[in-house]
């Protein structure tokens, strides 16, 4: 009997009863209509659906719990004191919450991989889609490179003699073939090397509890650590802010779950499950651990301030507790910390850059998945960038490799903002369009104060990046310019693809609410 040969853009526009009534075939299914029509049109086998909602929790959690927590959360306390370093975090916990709702509605009702690319270019508009893909992905190969150096830093601790590049060079082969495998081999090896992040902090809350309380290490400080000196704040407004930027940093990844969504085996489902279990762990790693430092270390130890793994904060409370070799156990969790949040930025990178090619905003060539669903080509590229990111490091004092970093770590909140825009946009369509929101996947809480909130805060703290220009000594000039060259790289992005292609903000009457499982319009 005859076979049909059918068009991608055909398939695209058509429901499933609506193409079976189209396309009689021979096949039963309609995975075997697409299996014939890949065969005919030489084309790849789509992406696999095959992570889990155990796959995704452990997605966001491995590419938030890193060196923020184990390096980064002594920082905030010697800066800010225990009290200040809580309220700052609490508030940053508050905004994800809101960002994490709010992508997790737009996620279950369109699971896709470009994610806040392609949210944004249906709900707001093109131009700002193709900024927001761009620069993610540049922010995450970025990041991939930044992951390498802490790699050779983190091994020095064990062989401070042998070759750096050796090191870095296992750890990208390991990344790029964690990736290459399947995506079910990612969410595997993401899974794992973020348990063991989670188990460390575990049993980090669980030491240091009982330390307090005087089970362990001796007789108990009580709260004596947040009365001392000017604790439980110190350092005034500008040591709060300085803080509640860093607490941003490391909250940051939360939204690699968006970036899955087009992989997840049951995303309707799986995706606010993992977002509502991953923010409250996170939420709660954090604000635990960094209770338990405050109670059992003054925000006065010089010590806190120190990126140095044996001067870590977790490190100094399982040494205060007895624990032989603490350093090592530390150093180990940490080399974790930085392998898992390489291989989910590889991810997310390589998803984001073959989206943006399915939607021909980049090369074509980079769109070819291989026989088990990973695209392959934007895989290579990424990890290509991500090496040369990671050779600045060695020319010019590094002054190259730190300006990549900071144009990553703004994308960040840029991103943000893009989630909280597509959302307030997404749902005033959804309503306008006469759809109810009873029939959503999932319905994001106080909305539309949630959206709003995200966004001002993240402008807040985008603002906030030039308090620490302005110094005892003056303004400065090369600091500033550093810590908001983002933006116009941003801007510009956005400012080329809109005048090239003179792309307007949609009308909320025309934004393009259509989804495999959303494609027929409301009786």
């Amino acid at each position: 009997m005859l076979l049909y040969i059918i068009s991608r853009s055909d398939r695209a526009n058509l429901s499933d009863t609506a193409f079976f009534s189209k396309y009689p075939t021979t096949c039963h299914t309609i995975d075997e209509v697409k299996e014939v029509s890949n065969k005919h049109n030489n084309t790849a086998p789509g992406l696999q659906r095959k992570l889990k909602a155990r796959h995704l929790g452990m997605i966001s959690l491995g590419g938030t719990i890193g060196t923020g927590l184990f390096l980064a959360s002594g920082g905030a306390i010697s800066e800010a004191g225990p009290g200040g370093a809580l309220l700052a975090y609490a508030l940053i916990g508050c905004m994800v919450f809101f960002l994490m709702t709010s992508l997790a509605e737009m996620a279950a009702f369109m699971p896709v991989s470009g994610s806040f690319s392609t949210y944004a270019t249906k709900f707001v508009d093109e131009s700002l889609g193709f900024a927001l893909g761009w620069n993610y992905w540049f922010s995450w190969a970025s990041t991939i490179a930044a992951e390498l150096v802490a790699v050779t830093l983190i091994m020095d601790f064990w062989f401070p003699n042998s070759p750096s590049w050796i090191w870095s060079a296992i750890s990208l082969i390991i990344m790029f073939l964690l990736n290459y495998i399947s995506v079910k081999g990612f969410g595997e090896s993401e899974y794992w090397f973020a348990l063991i992040k989670v188990i460390t902090v575990i049993i980090f809350i669980i030491v240091g509890l009982l330390m307090i309380i005087g089970i362990l290490g001796g007789e108990s400080p009580g709260f004596s650590n947040f009365t001392t000196g000017d604790a439980p704040f110190n350092g005034g407004f500008l040591a709060l802010i300085g803080v509640f930027m860093a607490a941003g940093f490391s909250f940051q990844g939360t939204e690699l779950l968006g970036a899955a969504a087009g992989e997840a085996d049951n995303p309707r489902e799986s995706i606010p499950k993992a977002i509502r279990s991953v923010f409250w762990r996170i939420l709660l790693f954090y604000i635990l651990a960094i209770f338990v430092i405050g109670m059992l270390i003054p925000y006065t130890t010089e010590s806190l301030a120190s990126e140095d793994v044996q001067l870590s904060p977790f490190t100094l409370v399982f040494e205060k507790a007895g624990i032989a070799f603490a350093a090592s156990v530390m150093n180990a969790v940490i080399l974790t910390a930085v392998l898992s949040a390489g291989n989910s930025g590889m991810y997310a990178s390589t998803r984001m850059l073959w989206n943006l090619a399915k939607e021909g905003k980049a090369p074509r060539f980079l769109g070819k998945l291989n026989k088990n669903g990973v695209p392959v080509n934007a895989l290579i590229g990424t990890a290509v960038v991500g090496c040369a990111a990671f050779l600045t490091s060695f020319f010019g004092n590094g002054v190259v490799y730190t300006w990549l970093l900071n144009v990553a770590g703004m994308t960040g909140f840029i991103i943000w903002i893009g989630i909280a825009i597509s959302h307030y946009r997404f749902r005033k369509a959804y309503v306008a369009q006469g759809y109810d929101l009873k029939d959503l996947p999932y319905t994001a809480k106080f909305y539309p104060f949630a959206p709003i909130f995200a966004l001002t805060l993240s402008i807040i703290v985008v603002v906030g990046q030039s308090v620490s220009s302005f110094t005892e000594d003056g303004f400065d000039l090369g600091g500033f310019i550093a810590s908001y060259i983002g933006i116009p790289i941003f801007m510009l992005c956005w400012l080329i693809y809109k005048v090239k292609y003179k792309t307007k903000m949609h009308k909320l009457e025309d934004v393009d609410l259509t989804t495999p499982e959303h494609e027929t319009a409301p009786e």
